[in-house]
């Protein structure tokens, strides 16, 4: 018996302080996560840097000008810093980002940073406007149409929100801008085809930036829906003749989100994309137009911060998404939750 209580004495101290040394869920997950920051924006830094490497043409030619002659273009290869080895132009590069200097225009002369925080507000309002639309329709729309064809029921419902959905998410952004403006600028002529004097200008590039978000998430939606209604404890609540109200919000909704954020993260910061490209079609003064205007005229300052801000953005987007997740579905955290 001694024994025993001397081992049992041994192990107690060893059991306790386990909990001791368990490290909390949101530290590991935030550990995890500014590792997984820090990779990607490594990585942003030294794609946007190596852009100008990688586009053809020379650089020094493009600032100096179509009629320099050979001393003008090095006297702008020594401004820009291409006389450099690349080590030591990275460098130069990243001390710059440190400082905040995402360097000059090389059309207007404009430092980039004033460029884009004049330009970011643009976009980042057709772009949340987008998300919010697309959030407010596809989920809603997913929901609906699974409750519906719940059981094989609807065949017709079932197939047409398949056919339409597969149809209209195919179409491009700017295919179904142009067809926008068509539409309702040029036939109907009720919006504006372009700019951002009214408000009502952002009706049609919002439209043109969800629709394909909107299909592709209420697929997701419907789908996951579906798996959560054949759950046994939703046929535990619906034999309680719970009210629809309460039994799809209450009961069905919380347990969908986790799958539906997890994909719907990655559509929603691929949005920013479509936004980009939106934005030049009905002459929208954001980022989009800016860097289409850059990517003509080669002005590769503008072209790095342009990629970085929005690299940037999106990743911020999806770290956004990971803690919406760790707060509804703390298993999450440590990774032991399923995901699609």
């Amino acid at each position: 018996m001694k024994v025993d209580e001397k081992k049992t004495a041994a192990a107690a101290p060893a059991a306790g302080a386990a909990p001791a040394n368990r490290r909390s869920p949101w530290l590991s997950f935030a550990l995890r996560r500014l590792a997984g920051l820090g990779a990607v924006l490594v990585t942003l830094v030294t794609v946007t840097f190596l852009i100008v490497q990688m586009i053809p043409g020379d650089p020094a030619r493009v600032l100096a000008g179509p009629d320099a002659g050979p001393a003008e273009i090095e006297q702008a290869r020594v401004r820009l810093g291409l006389d450099q080895p690349l080590i030591q132009q990275f460098a130069s590069y990243v001390g710059g980002l440190l400082r905040g200097d995402l360097g000059t225009s090389f059309a207007t002369g404009e430092p980039v940073t004033a460029i884009i925080t004049s330009r970011l507000p643009f976009t980042a309002e057709l772009a949340f406007l987008a998300i919010l639309v697309v959030l407010l329709v596809a989920v809603p729309l997913g929901m609906t149409i699974a409750i519906a064809c719940r059981g094989g029921r609807r065949r017709r419902l079932s197939t047409g929100f398949t056919f339409g959905t597969s149809l209209a998410g195919a179409v491009p952004e700017y295919i179904l801008g142009t067809l926008l403006v068509l539409v309702f600028a040029i036939m109907l002529g009720v919006l504006p085809a372009a700019g951002a004097e009214t408000p009502t200008a952002l009706i049609l590039p919002v439209l043109a930036v969800a629709v394909a978000p909107i299909c592709t998430l209420a697929r997701i939606v419907r789908r996951e829906t579906a798996t959560v209604l054949a759950q046994d404890y939703m046929r535990t609540a619906r034999g309680k003749r719970l009210p629809g109200l309460t039994l799809y919000t209450r009961h069905a909704l919380p347990n969908l989100l986790t799958s539906t954020l997890t994909l719907g993260g990655l559509i929603l910061a691929h949005m920013l994309g479509g936004t980009i490209i939106v934005e030049s079609v009905f002459a929208w003064p954001g980022l989009g137009t800016r860097v289409v205007e850059a990517i003509l005229n080669r002005d590769y300052p503008v072209i790095q911060g342009v990629v970085l801000t929005l690299g940037v953005i999106a990743t911020l987007l999806n770290l956004l998404i990971d803690v919406l997740l760790g707060v509804l579905d703390p298993r999450t955290l440590t990774g032991k939750a399923d995901r699609p």
